[in-house]
């Protein structure tokens, strides 16, 4: 057993999903886009609970500390296609908890894509304005449900927590023992905690892998910063010092476009040659834009050639169906 293995063996799972996900290479795409690196997926999109996602895998962990801590009742927060309302409903679902979410933004007439799956999971849901509305609703919540008699476990936004993280360092630990040592891993970042998860991962097994991180929204320097906190926090949690210096925490908000969600020409057309050479769907909100850095850093050079690059595929498919 590795040193990471040994230090996740205190911080237990429930069971959300199946382990592995797997690695597939990816040489049509490769080809399509005029040579580069050697490319590589991994496919958190496959995690068949809940329609999967970087999402179950922290939950998974987040959702055994509820457990442990007598929950009855999760409460969270996103936007109206939040990935991450859809998969904290399922846990809720799994555990026999009640979900509450509060979700920025207008209640749908006829919900689609992820809303129609909280819907459908039994969420009960509170509609705010702004982002900044959500955190406030969800401590009105839970006072709420202590006071009914209820015992509430708040999960905050993408269960991105040095908890929820600790899920992500677990994947560097898997990728290892699928015989993976990348070079390069690309993925969407946007509330912090998988590339958090990511970096401590491959610190923490001494790998040289350099993790880039591709925003979703803010801009790099408040989500670097937010990344080192929570791997601050993470080393409160495994008592170890994880050796991730600044300059360690890459992240490109280049690619955001017009916004969160928003399709940009350059995920537009990530999006349409992944599916056209691989049969590989991705959502304008986070892995196509992550795969649009993919092939603007392989054609000009940022990644190197004899470089293996793995995409992180955190899932969102659903968003396609919104």
């Amino acid at each position: 057993m590795t040193i990471l293995g040994e230090l996740l063996r205190a911080h237990p799972t429930v069971p959300l999903g199946h382990y592995p996900t797997p690695i597939d290479e990816l040489p049509r795409l490769r080809d399509a886009i005029g040579g580069g690196p050697r490319i590589l997926v991994k496919r958190d999109d496959a995690i068949p609970f809940g329609f999967g996602g970087n999402k179950v895998r922290k939950l998974a962990m987040v959702g055994a500390q509820a457990l442990a801590d007598g929950a009855d009742t999760l409460i969270s927060c996103g936007g109206i296609q939040s990935n991450h309302a859809r998969a904290t409903a399922a846990a809720a679902t799994q555990l026999g908890m009640r979900c509450l979410l509060v979700a920025n933004g207008k209640q749908p007439e006829h919900p689609t894509g992820n809303a129609l799956l909280v819907k459908l999971l039994g969420a009960e849901l509170t509609y705010v304005k702004d982002r900044d509305d959500r955190a406030p609703a969800m401590d009105r919540l839970a006072r709420k449900v202590r006071k009914d008699g209820g015992k509430p476990f708040v999960v905050p936004l993408g269960a991105s927590t040095p908890l929820g993280a600790l899920a992500f360092a677990a994947g560097i630990d898997e990728i290892v023992a699928q015989g993976v040592r990348p070079d390069v891993i690309v993925h969407a970042s946007s509330s912090g905690g998988t590339q958090a998860g990511l970096l401590a991962g491959c610190a923490l097994l001494g790998l040289e892998t350099r993790v880039m991180g591709v925003s979703a929204d803010d801009p790099a320097d408040a989500l670097s910063a937010t990344i080192g906190e929570i791997i601050g926090g993470m080393e409160t949690l495994l008592d170890r010092e994880i050796a991730v210096r600044a300059a360690d925490i890459m992240v490109d908000d280049s690619f955001v476009g017009d916004g969160y969600g928003v399709p940009s020409d350059a995920s537009r057309a990530a999006q349409t040659v992944a599916a056209q050479t691989e049969a590989l769907f991705v959502d304008h909100t986070y892995t196509a834009k992550a795969l649009a850095a993919l092939i603007a850093w392989a054609r000009g050079g940022q990644i190197a050639p004899h470089e293996t690059v793995l995409v992180w595929h955190t899932g969102g498919q659903v968003g396609l169906f919104a």
